[in-house]
């Protein structure tokens, strides 16, 4: 299975892709039941916590209905790999059925669904690759790239980079507001304007049944709370899983799926109840080399298979150290900090 060339930048894949296809494509097809299965467990708790959320804010207790935004919002990160699934075809056979299911998700998780499934597909593609850097991805630039630019530049990248904004402010504005605007993408993408345009009607629709039900206080403590705390995880799970150290990023002529999947991406080996919230998306070496293996199969993948089970592996521990990685040394060929650039 394994190739001759060692894994370096540059060399060839340290695996064989039709080898590793072979392999995946026992696990690509969808399950119904278990597709099924995952929808129930997951929307009924959640919208059970919502409703218990809305009862303690109408009686008052604030202290309360917060602390029920920890487990909601887990679940509604559930609900967006639901939809992460759904995106890629692989949550349904039916690809009318993953796209209605991934659009009424999308409502509730703020993300227009085939504004994303587009953007998140370019992420996919292009995922390590220095030459093609710009969609779906954490802006990431070189030592050298930086050192080029204006002290206004490098005071901003720094600011991008910095914990409060890239894990706080960021995934708050991002979601909640920049989502909203179809202006954030080319105007010859008609079919993800729309579906921008189409969760913005359906927002205002909830908004105005809010109004008339539960009442635009109750409802903006409860959505805004399960919200922003989803998205401030949902933006940290997709940083550690490709910003690591020892993570995988070369230039076009000598990118690769291979690498770029199972060197680029980490395996984040999390607390057993972390990893039913986030739907098994640790995996992520796996789902990134073979996108239409649902979220439920990627952990019998890895276990059945040897060959996959020597990722670039974080514990939630190790990953926290990952905060500080800002900057893509091509010389030392890794991740560094900007103290350790040193520019």
């Amino acid at each position: 299975m394994m190739s001759s060339a060692a894994a370096v930048p540059g060399t060839a894949p340290s695996f064989d892709l039709a080898s590793l296809n072979v392999i995946l494509s026992k696990y690509k097809d969808s399950h119904l039941p278990s597709s099924l299965w995952q929808i129930a467990n997951t929307a009924i708790p959640f919208f059970s916590v919502m409703a218990l959320m809305y009862l303690t804010s109408y009686k008052g207790y604030w202290p309360v209905t917060l602390l029920l935004a920890v487990p909601a919002s887990g679940l509604l990160m559930r609900m967006f790999i639901i939809q992460h699934d759904c995106g890629h075809g692989s949550f349904f056979k039916s690809s009318r059925a993953n796209d209605w299911v991934g659009a009424v998700i999308g409502v509730l998780t703020l993300t227009p669904y085939t504004y994303w499934k587009q953007t998140h597909a370019i992420h996919h593609s292009t995922s390590g690759n220095l030459d093609r850097r710009g969609y779906g991805d954490i802006e990431t630039l070189t030592v050298k790239e930086y050192a080029a630019l204006t002290p206004w530049g490098r005071w901003k990248y720094r600011a991008y980079r910095s914990i409060p904004v890239l894990f706080f402010i960021g995934p708050a504005f991002h979601f909640v507001l920049y989502h909203r605007w179809p202006g954030i993408i080319p105007a010859d993408w008609k079919a993800e304007r729309r579906s921008i345009l189409l969760n913005d009607l359906a927002l205002v629709a909830l908004l105005a049944f809010a109004h008339y039900t539960v009442g635009l206080k109750h409802f903006f403590l409860v959505q805004l709370a399960v919200g922003i705390m989803t998205a401030i995880a949902g933006v940290w799970f997709f940083y550690v899983q490709h910003q690591f150290e020892g993570a995988y990023w070369s230039r076009d002529a000598q990118w690769n799926v291979v690498d770029a999947s199972l060197r680029g991406s980490s395996f984040y080996d999390l607390p057993r109840v972390l990893q039913w919230m986030t739907g098994n998306i640790g995996f992520h070496h796996i789902h990134h080399l073979n996108s239409r293996i649902p979220n439920y199969k990627l952990e019998r993948c890895m276990n059945e298979n040897p060959v996959l089970q020597n990722p670039s592996r974080l514990t939630l521990w190790k990953s926290f150290k990952c905060v500080s990685l800002t900057l893509w040394d091509e010389d030392r060929q890794k991740l560094v900090s900007f103290k350790a650039a040193a520019v």
